[in-house]
């Protein structure tokens, strides 16, 4: 059983303990700390949703940021497209985590009025390609050591 709420400022530690290891196992140098999680996911202005997925004894197991595209933003996206995330903890995978985070950011991008969402997934990330495209997204770009999809709201 995953129960799906909406991630709380008190959250941000746990959000940063599933995160840094992601992104550690990606090579990446990118910030993941609490501080960060808060401000860039949690708070972030451009947020649509920032949900957590639950257990029943209360571990966090995964959480998704879907955030609206504005003007400038790092991905060239045009505005009115969501930018949506996902990260799952190593253990919680194949239990249905991300299908329910999903379910909550699509209700909150179909309120949001959201024309299209963009997931950029590492070109190397089979898991993470694979997870988007068994929801509905499609391969409609590629940058330099990445896949773009996206996925038409409707």
């Amino acid at each position: 059983m995953v129960d799906v709420r909406a991630a709380r400022a008190a959250d941000a530690e746990a959000m940063s303990a599933i995160l840094l290891p992601i992104l550690a196992g990606w090579g990446s140098d990118r910030p993941g700390g609490p501080a960060y999680v808060l401000a860039h996911y949690i708070e972030h202005p451009d947020r649509v949703a920032c949900t957590v997925a639950m257990d029943a004894a209360g571990e966090m197991l995964g959480f998704q940021s879907l955030k609206a595209a504005r003007p400038g933003n790092p991905y060239g996206l045009p505005e009115g497209w969501g930018i949506i995330g996902t990260y799952v903890r190593a253990s919680a995978g194949r239990r249905g985590v991300g299908k329910a985070l999903f379910a909550a950011s699509l209700r909150a991008a179909k309120a949001a009025g959201l024309a299209e969402i963009d997931a950029t997934i590492g070109a190397g990330n089979a898991q993470g390609l694979a997870y988007y495209e068994a929801l509905g997204f499609r391969s409609y770009r590629e940058k330099p050591g990445a896949v773009c999809k996206k996925l038409v709201v409707g």
